[in-house]
């Protein structure tokens, strides 16, 4: 199994957002000397209460700390994008990292995001699906004639392949049934959400692994899981000190609307021993390792990456856990 490290790549407005930046990058740097894989940047806009560092240049950033590592956006929110820049960008960082780069794509579900945007939300799958169809040819080298309902190119060759062939791997971000279909269908992976508990995970998996099957395709290789994680020398401490974090952030999660696109029966609205039951993974290395084989075992996850960090949680804290995860969980399960 790899471990990644999704950065929490929103805080506070009135903190010194150079040295948050900063932070981020000691976090990478102690990652790859305690054996994780991959580096994790998501993405959204106009993300009161919160500020947000954007992906693409936090990733180019991150590279340079990251040597080995692979790098992914997860998610970008594709459908806010013309994919000839997507297409570009992500080769150019894929030559960056050296061939060590995977585009992971979503919908987004934020009304004030399309409208700031000027895109109407009853396109979003349209535009999410041609954009993947034209990123995924742009990236095989050859000139590109494509006539969709929303985007449109003439005789079109990519100016930067990217190192890997015949492209690099897109895995789809999804919360409801039909976007785990979609995933299967135009993905080569479903990038598993943090927020819904593992009885949701694993009905929609089984979905996605039966809708590969029906259209012939072959079995996913990739089986990625995103976790929020806190992990202290004791149980207690590494719930007392997730808690107030969590909580906030699960908040916004609700003015955003976050739970509104979760499969059916999920919600936020709970108390926070039964919001971290089954979605979270806070507590000593010992419960770390049952929970992590728990989820191997029902889902065969190949790859867990955990954000480790919400707005205003200390250094310190982020760093223990990316230090535990490490060296005291990692080699239990490899």
């Amino acid at each position: 199994m790899k471990f990644g490290l999704g950065l929490a790549v929103q805080h506070r407005p009135d903190d010194d957002q150079a040295a948050r930046f900063r932070e981020h990058l000691e976090q990478v740097r102690l990652a790859r000397a305690v054996g994780f894989s991959t580096v994790w940047a998501s993405q959204h806009f106009l993300s009161q209460p919160f500020t947000y560092f954007q992906p693409i240049p936090t990733l180019g950033r991150i590279a340079a700390e990251a040597e080995g590592l692979t790098l992914g956006t997860g998610i970008l929110l594709l459908p806010l994008f013309q994919p000839l820049d997507i297409a570009e960008q992500l080769a150019t960082l894929d030559v960056i990292t050296g061939g060590r780069m995977i585009l992971g794509v979503g919908l987004g579900y934020r009304d004030d995001e399309n409208a700031a945007f000027g895109i109407d939300p009853k396109t979003r799958v349209g535009r999410l699906t041609e954009g993947i169809e034209v990123i995924e040819r742009l990236w095989m080298g050859e000139p590109v004639t494509y006539e969709g309902r929303h985007f449109q190119l003439r005789d079109v060759r990519i100016s930067l392949r990217p190192v890997q062939r015949p492209r690099p791997r897109i895995w789809l971000a999804a919360n409801t049934d039909a976007g785990v279909e979609r995933a299967a269908r135009l993905g080569d992976a479903w990038l598993m959400n943090p927020h819904s508990t593992l009885a949701s995970i694993e009905r929609q998996l089984a979905l996605f692994h039966d809708t590969r099957r029906a259209l012939g395709k072959p079995r996913a290789t990739d089986i990625p899981l995103l976790k929020e994680c806190v992990v202290a020398a004791d149980a207690k401490t590494a719930v007392t000190e997730a808690r107030p974090f969590l909580e906030a952030k699960y908040r916004a999660y609700q003015q955003w609307q976050q739970d509104k696109a979760l499969p059916a029966g999920e919600t936020f609205e709970l108390a926070f021993e039964d919001l971290a039951r089954d979605r979270f993974i806070v507590g000593d290395p010992a419960r770390a390792v049952d929970e992590i084989q728990r989820y191997r075992e029902r889902l065969g996850i190949t790859e867990l990456s955990f954000r480790v960090q919400w707005p205003g949680m200390p250094q310190a804290t982020v760093l223990r856990t990316i230090k535990l995860l490490g060296e005291q969980v990692l080699p239990k399960l490899s």
